[in-house]
């Protein structure tokens, strides 16, 4: 695997794959998919300065112009592969809808198959979620504290437990003239050393259950519902969201790199272990996968292994 000097050891450009060609300089294609994995878990952030994945001018053009819907429903416009549903875009006549649908599909499409070379040891096991079209610039948002993309996070999705899986993110700038620019800072083990017990690790690891939410869910599954169960992990990481993002002294003082992503780049991470702060940008796409932990090559790095061997128990 080629690898560029950069100034920030964080940021991991690949060199060597070309879309619609794959892996290049006859090296084998599952040893450079694990180290490309490996390097996604030790939180690094894989970067292609070119779409590495088909992705068309039109279909790039048109999407452009769309715009979002009501912002207080939806952050950005998703798209959904399992369901085929696309939410959060400005209401519009018959045949735009349907074009910008067939672009969000055919962009979803495109970058799973791209993922699947690229990280071939996670595809056979991995969960889609959903892609977004992200149209608003993001230093004129206008969003509550634990909405808001500007302040360094981590990732955990309130209606979406994974129990320990990854949250794995493909980014894509597709402004043709900005930017977007990203500021992170100290990797996972570094904030679950620092941050995590004052964020009350330990009051989420030993308590018994999930409160009144786990009588809700027990009362849900009696009627024969389909109700989504939250690990002390899950519940531990969405707090840890927040934690973060409400914490002015974390914001201020914490160290920071600054990453700028020129149009047309791609980059991937785990965005539960990469913290993020979206400072700048207009029009990007997204497509999010969960990684289940029987698929990730060094289980042991995982932000779920690591809380665990700090709170002295089983968290999922």
């Amino acid at each position: 695997m080629q690898i560029m000097e950069m100034t920030h050891k964080c940021l991991v450009p690949v060199t060597d794959f070309r879309a619609g060609h794959g892996w290049e300089n006859g090296e084998d294609p599952q040893s450079r998919a694990r180290w490309c994995c490996q390097q996604l878990e030790e939180s690094r952030i894989l970067y292609f300065e070119e779409l590495p994945f088909e992705f068309s001018e039109d279909d790039r053009k048109f999407l452009i112009s769309q715009r979002l819907g009501d912002s207080r429903l939806h952050k950005n416009i998703s798209y959904r592969p399992k369901q085929d549903l696309l939410r959060g875009f400005a209401s519009q006549d018959a045949a735009t809808a349907d074009r910008l649908h067939e672009v969000m599909r055919r962009y979803s499409q495109n970058v799973i198959r791209f993922l699947s070379q690229l990280l071939a040891p996670y595809s056979s096991d991995w969960a889609v979620d959903y892609a977004s079209f992200r149209p608003e610039a993001e230093q004129s948002r206008n969003l509550p504290v634990r909405k808001r993309n500007d302040l360094l996070h981590v990732d955990a999705f309130p209606s979406r437990p994974t129990h320990g899986g990854r949250i794995l993110r493909c980014f894509t700038n597709v402004n043709p003239t900005e930017g977007r620019v990203w500021n992170t800072t100290d990797a996972f083990p570094e904030l679950a050393r620092d941050h995590a017990e004052q964020a009350g690790l330990n009051q989420f690891a030993t308590r018994s259950g999930p409160g009144v939410a786990g009588v809700f869910q027990s009362f849900g599954r009696a009627l024969g519902l389909k109700i989504k169960t939250y690990s002390a992990y899950d519940r531990f990481m969405l707090h840890f969201h927040d934690y973060m993002k409400e914490n002015s002294a974390f914001q201020q003082d914490c160290p920071k790199i600054k990453l700028e992503f020129p149009p047309g780049s791609t980059w991937i991470c785990f965005t539960d272990s990469v913290p993020h702060a979206v400072l700048y940008g207009q029009h990007a796409v997204e497509q999010t996968l969960i990684i289940p932990m029987s698929a990730l090559v060094t289980p042991e790095k995982s932000p779920l292994r690591i809380l665990e061997r700090q709170a002295g128990r089983a968290l999922a």
